[in-house]
């Protein structure tokens, strides 16, 4: 494969290849979360306990953050438009397997395929922007990137629930096939070969290998990726049970979206101050503040419950400082877990990434295994994350 580096001739700077990339990346996160509102109605059509629909979810995560690890090494020897356009395929598939499921195990294996495939889009795009963009710009296409994954789960659940009230639940699976379909088209049109770089000495699978145990012996790395696995739980709890506790407050699949809003949108206003204050305050401060932010909405939502305030405002209004402070909290983390060993930062990425996905899939999947007549269980379970964060930020002060 031969091609001069992109970002020397004018494609690389269009708009169309930056909206491009943003397309392929926000397309996993957009596939795990259009279907959330169907998720509250999936236990009754199926006739199964709310604890298998939750591995719905669950099984997408897991595979969604296990297969970035693999992504990523062969997109290095293989080129990133192959493994990118395999994976769309596996997705688009496993889409129409979902939309044609009779029963919540088809369709949950289907959501780990879907998962499998959808992961390429954002290992490999976000490589690519590595590749394709250089200086300002680079940073640039950064910040939309945050500012899309960010919008992707509310817009997501907005649309997924008018669809499931409209035409059935099925027909957002078909969405996201067709979604699919044009970005595989997108991808061999409109994404530039890029040069691959020389193979590393030795074999691959030992090299990556090699890298992943040299950073397991750190533990500032450690505690880093503790502090976004935690994080990332809260997050996903959230995600998975409001759909549970809304629907007991009267909020159907149509206006899920609207609630689960809240953290999202604070979370961009986090990012957005994170970049303001980490010069003057430092890491650490800001982290901190992160975490008092994160605690105290949690805190808040729980004692509203606890005194019986049932309902859907009560949920959402004390998260809008959840979501602040995982702005402050996420992007230092993220810049520690890489900067720890700097020459180990691609694989840096690829392990918090992982993690980030297997304790949100937990997340995801504790919710189902505990009754929410409000909003108590839910709390006390996000709350226990975030202690946990919390603690992995205290070791690593101390550190």
């Amino acid at each position: 494969m031969t091609s001069t580096p992109a970002n020397q001739g004018p494609r690389a700077h269009g708009p169309w290849l930056i909206a491009n990339v943003l397309a392929q990346i926000a397309f996993g996160l957009l596939a795990m979360t259009l279907c959330l509102p169907s998720m509250q109605e999936w236990g009754t059509l199926f006739n199964t306990r709310q604890a298998d629909v939750q591995l719905t979810f669950s099984g997408y995560v897991v595979a969604y953050g296990a297969l970035q690890l693999v992504y990523g090494p062969l997109s290095d020897r293989h080129g990133r438009k192959p493994i990118l356009m395999l994976g769309l395929v596996v997705a688009g598939l496993a889409s129409v397997m979902a939309a044609l499921a009779t029963d919540i195990a088809t369709l949950t294996a289907a959501r780990v395929l879907q998962g499998a495939g959808s992961a390429a889009s954002m290992v490999v795009s976000r490589s690519m922007v590595q590749d394709l963009f250089t200086g300002p710009q680079r940073t640039r296409v950064m910040a939309y990137i945050g500012m899309a994954l960010g919008m992707c789960p509310p817009l997501a659940t907005l649309i997924g629930g008018q669809i499931h009230v409209r035409y059935g639940w099925q027909t957002n699976f078909v969405l996201l096939a067709v979604l699919a379909a044009v970005l595989l088209l997108a991808a061999w049109l409109g994404l530039p070969r890029v040069a691959k770089p020389a193979p590393a000495p030795g074999h691959w699978l030992r090299t990556m290998l090699s890298a992943y145990a040299r950073l397991l012996r750190e533990p500032r790395f450690l505690l880093y990726v503790a502090i976004l696995a935690a994080t990332t739980a809260t997050f996903y709890a959230f995600l998975a049970g409001a759909p549970i506790v809304l629907k007991g407050y009267g909020i159907g699949p149509d206006g899920i979206g609207w609630f689960i809003m809240a953290v999202p949108v604070s979370y961009i206003l986090g990012n957005f101050m994170t970049s303001r204050l980490i010069a003057q305050a430092g890491e650490s401060r800001v982290m901190a503040w992160g975490q008092a932010l994160t605690l105290g909405g949690l805190v808040v939502m729980l004692a509203l419950g606890l005194f019986g305030v049932q309902t859907a405002l009560a949920v959402a209004l004390p998260l809008l400082l959840l979501g602040f402070g995982h702005g402050l909290l996420n992007p230092p983390a993220l810049a520690g877990t890489v900067g720890v060993l700097p020459a180990l930062a691609g694989s840096a990425a690829a392990v918090a990434g992982l993690m980030q996905q297997l304790t949100g899939a937990t997340g995801g999947y504790l919710v189902g295994l505990v009754p929410h007549e409000g909003a108590v269980n839910l709390g006390w379970m996000m709350l226990a994350f975030a202690l946990t964060g919390a603690t992995a930020q205290f070791f690593l002060r101390r550190h």
